[in-house]
């Protein structure tokens, strides 16, 4: 997807070196339709520069920051040497991830989509996530709910969790408890492994949750949450734990949750 607008005065951009000249560099935006740019000599790096060519090369990919356009003259002033490594990589995997995320709309709508409905739903998608990728990646996370406030019709919104859900990896992180269950009464035993059923969730958990209860040794179990996300994972993690102690307070026990092992019970 290429934008068909302007970039903004401290945008960072994707190029490609079209053309070096002995005043500076032409440059290509692989973002944008139609636009070209020009890194003056002074911009191309740091210190005096004795031949252009030491730096920069046809064909070569850069990110360049935009110091200023006039859309008058069609002209969009652009510097290299204002953009550092970090700035670079971040800028580049973005422009790669939105690559990846064009693929993905021709496969959610087919090769014969229509312009305006292919801009209409990348509008809809950039409007409510910053990037097409965001939202094609929280529709694989969360499904149709992440698209809940997205302009788009039902059929649209099916076709980008479909597509999402093949094709995205989504990013997991984990995260563990641990929960002392303690039950004195004759039926311990199996008021205890209610809990631990009701800690598990009973099977009503979010779809992009895994959850699972295992024993560590009396009277101590360890709960592992994976989640798309830290705040996510930390809530069925103690989610988790508050069912536990619920069901076995319930039947006469007590339970205690803490992040760390107990060494104590070893």
């Amino acid at each position: 997807m290429k934008y068909s607008g302007w970039p903004d005065k401290g945008d960072l951009v994707v190029g490609k070196v079209d053309e070096i000249a002995d005043f500076g560099v032409f440059i290509d935006l692989e973002e944008y339709e139609d636009k070209r740019g020009l890194v003056h000599i002074s911009e191309v790096a740091s210190g005096w520069i004795k031949n252009v060519r030491d730096h920069v090369r046809e064909g070569q990919t850069v990110v360049a920051k935009v110091l200023g356009v006039d859309e008058g003259s069609q002209q969009i002033d652009l510097s290299l040497k204002d953009v550092n490594e970090h700035q670079r990589k971040e800028k580049i995997q973005e422009w790669k991830n939105e690559q990846k995320a064009d693929k993905w709309m021709g496969l959610a709508f087919g090769d014969d989509v229509t312009d305006e409905q292919y801009g209409a739903v990348a509008n809809a998608l950039l409007a409510e996530f910053g990037s097409l990728y965001d939202g094609f990646e929280q529709a694989a996370i969360h499904g149709t709910e992440a698209l809940s406030d997205v302009d788009l019709d039902e059929e649209e919104k099916r076709a980008i969790v479909e597509t999402a859900r093949e094709n995205v990896s989504v990013p997991y992180v984990n995260v563990t408890g641990y929960v002392d269950l303690r039950c004195p009464s004759s039926d311990g035993v199996d008021a205890i492994r209610e809990a631990l059923r009701a800690a598990e969730g009973d099977g009503d958990l979010p779809d992009e949750v895994e959850l699972t209860v295992s024993y560590v040794g009396s009277p101590e179990y360890r709960i592992k949450v994976k989640a798309p996300d830290y705040k996510m994972a930390e809530a069925q993690l103690e989610a988790s734990a508050d069912r536990a102690r619920e069901a076995i307070e319930a039947a006469g026990g007590t339970a205690s949750y803490h992040r760390e092992r107990n060494e104590e019970d070893e």
